[in-house]
Parts: C-alpha cells; structure tokens; sequence
C-alpha cells in the first residue's frame, strides 16, 4: 500500500476476511480484479467506486458489493475510512499481516 492508504485486518475466518482502510483524499487505487466477492463499507469520507467503467459516489453508511473478478478501482473524495470484508480470505494480504508481524518481533 501507498502512504496514502493504510489498512489493518480485523478478523480472519475460514472463509470471510475483513479490514478497515483508511484513504487519504486523493488517493488512487488503479484498476484491479480478484476471485474474490468483496463488500465495500464505507464508515465516513467520501470515496468513487469505478466498477467495470461505471463509476459510484459512496458516502458513510453506503456499501456495495463486488462479485468475483469484477475490474474496479477506486478515487478518494474525502479522507475515508472504509471496511472491506472478502469471501474467501484474502491470502495474500493474510501473508502480508504475518511478513510484517514477523518484522517487529
């Protein structure tokens, strides 16, 4: 992630990842995809979710979902905070939880 995009998990089950994002106003995340379904939450800021070229005004308390492989990017408008819940568990973040665990010890 970029300085202007934090992110920590808050709970990792055996098929439900989550984690709450703070974006800075700004910030830009380029266009990706993953197998993964995802729920955007936003808890405050504004963000544009761009889902397939389309893009959607999200604001607090809006949430939308992503369905596997759905190419989609995303434009802060606010600094935002944002929870992020993926069905099944993101493995690469949960790899780098633990890279980075494993550096402060």
């Amino acid at each position: 992630m970029s300085p202007t995009v934090r992110r920590r998990a808050i709970a990792t089950g055996e098929k439900l990842y989550q984690m709450l994002v703070e974006l800075k106003k700004g910030s830009h995340l380029p266009e990706h995809h993953h197998v993964h379904e995802q729920i955007v939450h936003v808890v405050s800021g504004r963000i544009k979710l761009i889902v397939s070229g389309k893009p959607h005004e999200l604001g607090p308390r809006d949430s939308f979902v992503l369905a596997s492989d759905v190419p989609h990017a995303v434009d802060v408008l606010e600094d935002a905070l944002v929870v992020d819940t993926f069905s099944p568990p993101r493995e690469d973040l949960i790899a780098q939880d633990r890279a980075a665990a494993a550096q402060t010890k």
